[in-house]
């Protein structure tokens, strides 16, 4: 049986954020075309995480900065290896290389790192609601750099956002040949949900550990809630996430109506129980997997330019599964009307679906996989022959590898002699 290896930044967790699920979704293609999947993390194991054995997968704790690395992969000797986001690459990419040089190396780029820093700091710098608009200069930061570094020395990015595939090839000037769109695929609504009359209040829901989601709960509790509250005076929200820090939980408010609920066992069931989805996310990249769970629960979203980016074929207010909004009072007028108004809750419900429908669809996977299984059933020597016409890639291997072997081997090294 052909063998791939996950290099994982963290044990996934699909209840709690997309990521999470993205991998999921990534493992069990690979295994629906027989592979053995090997996911590998340094990191701690989390109290959320998925059971990967319980669907096949082999768990395996590795550590960094370890010369054990080489022989274990050295043994397995992988089809492929997959690492999850940039910084694995930059830790493992050259232990792989040197341990197994024929083996495809895969990145998924989760969402794109240097985009949301980017604008995360059009944010803080230019006191804006939505950084939908950067400076190029904002794009060109140091995150930057090793991202595209790390694309081109692998033999293909996954990349999740149709936005930023045009933004990797116009932008930065990356080969088309070396990215592929690698959206979520979803399974459709449910066949089954609560209808307007059977659901009350908002709701919201996303990790507290990734940043864009902290700043949609203050701008949530300092500016569009409260006029919210002006028009909805007994509407509550309630807001979900994985690891909710002690300044998430202070933010509750009972007579506000505010509610910071923290971890949802269910996320499906808090979904499908809310009339409305509020993500006034102010920064980010990548696609919301909240996002795409409300239209499969049939809940109506709020959300910005940002949060709607990359998830219907244009961003116009006509083609989101409810309303697009990048400032305070626009955003809480246009959630309450959505709130109220039966038919157009229902008109966007129907829209959710069918984003779902021509967007997200299993099709999407078989269209991934076929470019996969191409590269993946290439002669050694036709991946030598399209690894030596990526100039830039070998260059960039040659100059990173070299500096990053040196300090991990220093590292690895200097543990050995601690130990002893």
């Amino acid at each position: 049986m052909p063998t791939v290896v996950v290099i994982g930044y963290v044990w996934p967790e699909p209840a709690s954020s997309a990521a999470g699920s993205r991998m999921l979704s990534l493992i069990r293609l690979f295994q629906m075309q027989g592979y053995q999947v090997v996911f590998a993390s340094a990191a701690e194991k989390s109290p959320h995480r998925f059971d990967l054995p319980s669907i096949g997968v082999v768990e395996q704790s590795i550590v960094l900065n370890c010369d054990s690395f080489q022989p274990w992969l050295q043994a397995l000797s992988p089809h492929a290896v997959l690492f999850d986001r940039f910084m694995l690459e930059e830790q493992f990419g050259w232990r792989v290389a040197e341990a197994c040089p024929a083996a495809l190396r895969i990145l998924d780029m989760e969402d794109m790192h240097a985009l949301r820093h980017a604008r995360h700091e059009t944010v803080k710098a230019d006191n804006t609601c939505v950084a939908n608009v950067v400076a190029a200069e904002r794009l060109n930061n140091d995150l930057a750099f090793r991202e595209v570094a790390s694309i081109y020395r692998c033999d293909l990015t996954l990349v999740i956002s149709s936005y930023e595939m045009q933004l990797l090839q116009q932008h930065y000037h990356i080969p088309e040949a070396l990215l592929c769109y690698c959206p979520f695929w979803q399974s459709g609504p449910y066949a089954e949900v609560p209808d307007f009359a059977a659901r009350a209040h908002f709701m919201s829901i996303g990790n507290f550990r990734h940043a864009p989601n902290w700043q949609a709960v203050l701008w949530l509790k300092q500016q569009i809630w409260p006029l919210i509250r002006q028009q909805l005076p007994k509407a509550e929200l309630h807001i979900y996430g994985a690891y909710p820090p002690p300044k998430a939980t202070a933010l509750n408010n009972v007579r506000e109506g505010f509610l910071v609920k923290g971890w949802a066992s269910d996320a499906v069931a808090v979904m499908q129980q809310a009339r409305v989805c509020l993500a006034p996310l102010q920064f980010g990249a990548g696609l919301k997997g909240k996002l795409l769970e409300a239209m499969q629960c049939g809940t109506p979203s709020m959300t910005t330019s940002v949060g709607a980016e990359g998830m219907s074929s244009d961003n116009a207010q006509c083609a989101w599964s409810g309303g697009i909004a990048d400032s305070a009072l626009p955003f809480a007028t246009a959630a309450c009307a959505l709130y109220q108004d039966e038919e157009a809750w229902l008109s966007a419900q129907q829209r959710g679906y069918r984003i779902l429908t021509e967007r997200f669809s299993e099709q999407q996977a078989q269209r991934v996989w076929q470019l996969l299984q191409r590269l993946l059933d290439e002669s050694p020597a036709e991946r030598n022959i399209r690894r030596h016409s990526n100039f830039t890639g070998q260059m960039l291997q040659s100059h990173a590898y070299r500096s990053t072997r040196y300090m991990g081997q220093w590292i690895a090294a200097k543990n050995r002699n601690n130990h002893d």
